[in-house]
């Protein structure tokens, strides 16, 4: 099992444009503009399930075991923040459809607020089919892969971090 990290992390909901804000599905058809599923909406806004899903990935890899969300005003030694640039599927030239979500994360340090490090995400989701139900499942298996990522990396930067602040 993966060693257990001696920090602890607040997750915060990332910020996000108005048209992604929402809870409704987002899609780009051909043509480039921002559209969504008639009739078909997440069951929250999208930064809440983004940030849920982040969490739900950070539990699950197990290494950084105090955690916290930004809705409990706990302190922690840092912060995972950032932007939601895209979170919305594609038709690609072809006409095949992808999950696209893009999130530009920063680590930053509780206490001072001061930016560690910074880090764009993108994780293209191909699909078979484009019916909302599979539209949806692309979405979870896309922010799977992203939270993956997102857990490695800042247990990396995090890692870091307190070995420098123990050197100074």
């Amino acid at each position: 099992s993966a060693t257990p990290v001696q920090w602890s992390l607040r997750l915060n909901k990332p910020l996000a444009s108005e048209t992604l804000a929402g809870p409704r599905i987002a899609v780009i058809p051909q043509g480039n503009v921002l559209s969504s599923y008639k009739g078909a909406r997440w069951s929250d806004p999208v930064p809440l399930l983004v940030r849920n899903r982040l969490l739900d990935g950070f539990q699950r890899d197990g290494r950084v075991q105090r955690l916290s969300a930004d809705d409990s005003n706990l302190q922690a030694d840092y912060e995972l923040t950032g932007e939601l640039q895209g979170f919305q599927s594609e038709y690609q030239p072809d006409g095949k459809v992808a999950v696209v979500i893009r999130y530009d994360a920063r680590l930053v340090q509780g206490r001072s607020q001061r930016i560690l490090d910074s880090q764009r995400f993108e994780v293209r989701q191909p699909l078979a089919d484009t019916q909302v139900s599979a539209v949806v499942t692309g979405f979870g298996a896309a922010a799977d892969r992203l939270s993956a990522q997102v857990v490695d990396w800042t247990v990396a930067h995090g890692n870091q971090a307190q070995a420098q602040a123990k050197n100074q």
